[in-house]
């Protein structure tokens, strides 16, 4: 398994949204010069994270992208999910088609290190990363 710039870049730029003050919107811009990932690139991670319920978007001179729950409510795994799809190490851990899958003694351990991974990464909440974040000794905000 392997976490691809757009899993990466959703996290930061909503890492980034949930430490700016409750109920602020932030342009794609702003959001671009704080963490370095451009704006085209920050509108497409948008458009998944939108439909998942993660952000939420207003257009106009004030508008911008906000967290659409609070920062406790929205995991790791949220995100990650809603932008690199599930999170499984090999295929057969969805499908039911595999005729060895009765016997498969690397089909169950498959499906133990999935589930650890999703129960470790649905444990984490932009809520604790921004807490851990903010007690770092770091003048500038970079993941």
């Amino acid at each position: 398994m392997r976490i691809s710039t757009k899993g990466r870049y959703s996290l930061e730029a909503l890492l980034y949204m949930a430490m700016l003050p409750a109920g602020t919107y932030s342009s794609t811009k702003s959001i671009s010069e704080h963490t370095g990932i451009s704006d085209g690139y920050l509108e497409q991670l948008f458009i998944p994270l939108r439909k998942a319920g993660i952000v939420k978007g207003v257009r106009g001179p004030q508008g911008g992208y906000m967290p659409a729950k609070e920062a406790g409510a929205i995991s790791v795994g949220d995100i990650l999910r809603a932008v690199e799809g599930p999170m499984e190490l090999v295929d057969c851990i969805r499908s039911t088609r595999c005729p060895a899958q009765d016997d498969c003694v690397s089909r169950h351990t498959w499906r133990e290190l999935y589930e650890a991974v999703n129960c470790f990464i649905d444990s984490v909440s932009l809520e604790n990363l921004s807490e851990a974040y903010r007690g770092l000794d770091y003048q500038d905000y970079t993941i």
